[in-house]
């Protein structure tokens, strides 16, 4: 099976580690031009009032074309305390959250100087509190023209289409007051199905692709 290509994430969203556990090796794109209003920078929970955008600030590029592993992360309006409580806010009541609570307040803690080793750290926690396994490789060259290419089809408000992944409901806090809300990120997942996330990953793959 070919790889598959796709960007790095904040937090990113289930569709993205559904690719994790559909392909055999993961690609991660850190050679391109940085794309701005994606979930490079930002992820979407599941909040009291709805669907909640959490954005890291970026430190602006000096060049208009700026490679993705080269962008830093800024300190700009205290981010981190705002995100941590947004995600206390919207999960405390959720059955896994104080179960994972200690493995994600040190992310809120530590300062990252880069936006790909944050989002990296954070991919690779929660691919083990799954027990996912994928086999990941960093680009160190861009190739526009690939087998597989979900780089900028997994993006907020962007309806590409993906004939693999099919979102199924789970359990989710809010879900009387809202209705499920499909594809946030994958934290919410992990905070209201913790272990079982997995099967809720593989059973939103559609079964005519294979699943390692």
């Amino acid at each position: 099976m070919q790889p598959v290509y796709i960007a790095t994430a904040y937090l990113g969203p289930v569709q993205q580690y559904c690719k994790m556990l559909q392909y055999r090796e993961i690609r991660i794109e850190t050679a391109e031009n940085y794309v701005k209003q994606t979930y490079r920078n930002r992820c979407v929970i599941a909040a009291a009032n709805g669907s909640l955008s959490l954005t890291v600030p970026i430190v602006k590029p000096n060049t208009l074309k700026c490679r993705t592993k080269d962008i830093r992360i800024s300190d700009h309006g205290n981010w981190r305390h705002l995100h941590w409580n947004a995600l206390v806010s919207a999960y405390r009541m959720s059955p896994f959250f104080e179960y994972y609570a200690d493995d994600f307040a040190p992310f809120y803690e530590k300062r990252y100087a880069f936006l790909l080793d944050f989002n990296e750290e954070l991919r690779r926690l929660v691919c083990d509190l799954l027990d996912l396994r994928p086999v990941v490789v960093y680009t160190d060259q861009y190739e526009p023209e690939v087998a597989n290419d979900f780089r900028e089809a997994i993006r907020p408000r962007h309806k590409a289409e993906d004939p693999s992944f099919r979102p199924v409901p789970y359990y989710q806090v809010f879900r009387e007051k809202h209705g499920f809300l499909p594809n946030l990120s994958i934290i919410d997942l992990l905070f209201n199905q913790g272990p079982e996330g997995l099967v809720t990953l593989r059973e939103s793959i559609l079964p005519q692709d294979p699943v390692r």
